[in-house]
């Protein structure tokens, strides 16, 4: 049991995600005194939030008022991880990104900047924000790259605006701000069509991982844009949920730390992968890349964590492939119900509720 949060009153903005609710489950092992998990099930659902006495759900979001005013006031830890799920559906509608990405993030740490018992503030944060621009080989990225002022969508420059207002708060306020920035996460509960409509196709085939995993145990050609050979640094959910403790117990105030595993894997690899775990013998689906996407190659550098957090990536890809496959075999009926929300706006998911 980790010290820092027994007994601690705790709040995730962002707590029925997927990220997010595997944070919620790990710490409620911890023992603390309460852990308020704030959620408006834009892209989230309610399964994933964990049964526990310590928790307080509040179903709205973090902009409102009186959402607000039913947090505890001396909160220890906060974990803000709500965002508004993701490139695709930012492009789609960039002012539905404003207000999901951009005002949860001055909102909450306006609310939060007079309170006292704050120990860490951490800010879920974006490595696709200053990766390198590049279809050449990569380099990994360091915290300390340059940030361009050139962005493929409205998320991305969202992600950063939230690291520029707690850079903010940290030196107007003393502000306890700490930015985890992510890679591309993967594994158990993160659910196909979880949420509202949000008005493209990436409602239900959301991040690259779950959308291979699906197609692949339905016995479907597997769709790789660019040919499959972009990368990305895959980071397992737990993996990430270890990290983002770590952030709040020893990352500094004003401090930045990727939480990465320092791999870079084509999502040829991934695919490939994927299809041999789950026996699919479909042949892939070669397509050209996305029109929006300039950064077609790209990993995290992990030594200032391992240096400065204590973490490091610890579950090798095969393996979690293997436990995200397993846990999506045994959720397909979740996953089909949360699909289904969306059938009268995307008619193709029909064929995989019957």
């Amino acid at each position: 049991m980790n010290s820092n949060f027994s007994k601690a009153k705790i709040l995730i903005v962002g707590g029925a995600g997927f990220v997010g609710s595997n944070l919620a489950h790990m710490l409620v092992r911890e023992g603390p005194e309460k852990l308020v998990i704030v959620d408006n099930l834009l892209s989230s659902d309610v399964v994933n939030l964990p049964e526990h006495e310590a928790v307080e759900f509040i179903f709205g979001s973090i902009t409102s008022e009186q959402v607000l005013r039913q947090l505890p006031d001396d909160l220890d830890y906060v974990w803000h991880l709500s965002c508004y799920h993701g490139n695709q559906s930012s492009i789609h509608d960039p002012l539905a990104d404003h207000e999901n990405n951009t005002l949860t993030t001055l909102k909450l740490f306006d609310h939060l900047k007079g309170c006292k018992s704050l120990k860490k503030v951490v800010y879920a944060a974006a490595g696709c924000a200053v990766a390198e621009k590049t279809y050449d080989e990569a380099e990994a990225t360091r915290e300390d790259a340059p940030i361009s002022l050139f962005h493929d969508s409205p998320y991305s420059i969202s992600k950063i605006i939230g690291e520029l207002y707690g850079n903010y708060y940290f030196q107007q306020y003393g502000f306890p701000f700490v930015k985890a920035r992510f890679q591309n996460v993967y594994g158990p509960r993160e659910i196909l069509g979880a949420g509202r409509w949000r008005g493209t196709a990436h409602t239900v085939w959301r991040n690259v991982t779950p959308t291979l995993i699906f197609k692949s145990l339905m016995g479907e050609a597997l769709p790789l844009d660019n040919a499959g050979n972009a990368s990305r640094d895959f980071i397992f959910v737990e993996d990430m949920a270890r990290g983002l403790m770590a952030a709040a117990s020893h990352g500094e105030p004003g401090g930045v730390y990727n939480l990465a595993s320092g791999r870079e894997t084509t999502i040829r690899e991934l695919a490939e992968t994927i299809n041999a775990i789950t026996g699919n013998k479909t042949p892939v689906d070669l397509k050209p890349a996305r029109d929006w996407d300039r950064s077609g190659r790209r990993f995290g550098d992990p030594a200032k964590s391992r240096e400065k957090l204590g973490f490091s990536a610890d579950v090798e890809i095969h393996d979690g492939l293997e436990r995200t496959i397993a846990w999506t075999h045994d959720n397909l009926p979740e996953i089909r119900r949360c699909m289904a929300q969306h059938r009268q706006f995307l008619p193709d998911v029909q064929k995989y509720l019957e």
